[in-house]
């Protein structure tokens, strides 16, 4: 059985298991938190190109996260030493910003931020296209888009947390695409990452009740191939087994009492590229 509590918006409350209900307070602090990662994503558009290098972008990531009165939440987190992740072609997630890394054209990248501003995080992905892309890479970034927003319209009061990774991985398979199993979306707010998890391949009608007041991310990782990933060495970059192109997409959203918010909306409307540089 699930147990909620509701949150204490001025303290961190304890990873425990439960699912955390929030209040008005929570709410502001979110859309704020959400509003600054999603302005960092749109500032980057003319930046992701061919000869950048993925350190440089880390260095304007970490640099608009201070200027915006916040700190990246990435920095220092179990030994992380990068404001953002940077994910490229066949890394599926947390990819690590590098000085030898330069950015080819082709490539498709997701860039992961998230800045704690005043205690608040605020967590989203967005994938960037490279110059010239392949056809077959521009509709999986098209798909994974899809997905993630067919997720977030499961999200209302009553549904349930399998609603969502059901309508994912429907949509995701009839492309005959790999949606990934191993890394999910999670609970957040005053915490990094907290209950629930959020999966994106199962079950209609399982898992814990949505409720107004729940806050976390759907972030589904897609691949081109099948489904398997591997970790590497380093330990953080996860990449597809069989070295098929992988794409991701994130949003931190609240359950309302009709539906769902967005946190992370692009305020300048680059949701989705191809963007206008």
């Amino acid at each position: 059985m699930t147990d909620y509590v509701i949150a204490d918006e001025t303290d961190v409350m304890p990873r425990d298991g439960t699912i955390k209900l929030h209040g008005p307070a929570g709410y502001e602090g979110m859309r704020k938190a959400g509003r600054l990662a999603a302005e960092i994503l749109d500032a980057l558009v003319p930046m992701v190109r061919p000869g950048v290098t993925t350190a440089a972008i880390d260095d304007v990531v970490r640099q608009m996260t201070l200027d915006g009165g916040a700190v990246p939440a990435t920095l220092g987190y179990r030994g992380y030493t990068h404001s953002c992740c940077i994910s490229i072609n066949h890394v599926v997630c947390h990819g690590i910003p590098s000085e030898t890394r330069v950015l080819r054209d082709g490539d498709i990248v997701n860039i992961d931020v998230t800045p704690l501003l005043d205690g608040w995080h605020g967590d989203t992905s967005r994938m960037y296209l490279v110059g010239d892309v392949p056809l077959k890479a521009k509709r999986l970034v098209d798909v994974t888009y899809e997905c993630l927003m067919i997720g977030i319209e499961q999200v209302k009061p009553g549904a349930r947390l399998g609603d969502i990774g059901a309508a994912i991985q429907a949509h995701a398979e009839r492309q005959r695409y790999g949606v990934v199993r191993e890394f999910c979306g999670h609970g957040l707010g005053r915490l990094f990452h907290d209950a629930p998890e959020v999966i994106h391949a199962a079950r209609a009608g399982t898992g814990p009740e949505l409720k107004p007041g729940m806050f976390f991310t759907i972030e589904p990782m897609i691949n081109l191939g099948k489904a398997g990933v591997k970790l590497l060495d380093d330990g953080w970059t996860a990449v597809t087994r069989d070295r098929s192109l992988s794409a991701q997409f994130e949003h931190s959203l609240g359950v309302t009492e009709t539906g769902a918010e967005i946190f992370t909306l692009s305020p300048a409307g680059l949701h989705c590229p191809p963007y206008a540089a």
